[in-house]
């Protein structure tokens, strides 16, 4: 049986990526590497529930504990001056570039990241990336439109009553999400005629 090192994201985007990779065929393993999750007690969480998972099926979990924050951020504000695409490019290409040394260097037939089951996240630019940083590493990137299954991570996820993250886990992208309903909320506000002064 082939086995596929699978960047993990969180516990609810590897179920329904777990689930198609084990029709498929493939043995995943789990790798935790995500430095790009903010703030550290949110990093915390999702590796809580990946860990909870593990204990659930069994699947085997490595987890590569690093957090280096000053250096991440540093990265991120650099490229994100170039645009979304480029902070987006930074993170997911610094997590596929370890993931893929990693199976090189544990002798897996391939790497994948869960983040392809997200419709939210840049689903070409990861495969690319995957594939470049593959043929740099040499080590093959297993593309496969999880996208597909997204809906099994989101009743598997639901029925294991895990947390379910409202944003990918940078935190300019956490600010951008959530910004966006603190508007709404004054406008409602606003329409309700409550008095409250924003600066």
């Amino acid at each position: 049986m082939e086995r596929v090192l699978v960047h993990t994201c969180c516990a609810p985007c590897l179920t329904g990526v777990h689930y198609r990779l084990k029709e498929e065929g493939y043995e995943a393993v789990s790798l935790w590497y995500n430095p790009n999750i903010h703030p550290f007690t949110e990093w915390e969480r999702r590796l809580g529930e990946l860990l909870k998972y593990r204990g659930l099926t069994g699947i085997e979990v490595i987890v590569i504990d690093e957090y280096p924050l000053k250096k991440f951020l540093k990265g991120l504000i650099i490229a994100d001056e170039r645009g979304t695409e480029a902070r987006c490019s930074y993170c997911i290409g610094m997590r596929l570039k370890r993931t893929a040394e990693e199976a090189k260097r544990r002798g897996f037939d391939y790497f994948t990241t869960t983040l392809l089951v997200s419709r939210h996240q840049p689903h070409e630019l990861i495969r690319d990336l995957g594939r470049r940083i593959g043929r740099r590493e040499g080590v093959k990137f297993l593309y496969i439109d999880f996208r597909k299954n997204w809906k099994d991570s989101v009743r598997i996820s639901r029925s294991l009553h895990m947390y379910r993250q409202g944003y990918c886990g940078c935190i300019l992208s956490e600010a951008e999400r959530y910004r966006v309903e603190w508007e709404e909320g004054k406008d409602y506000l606003k329409e309700k005629g409550v008095d409250i002064w924003f600066g």
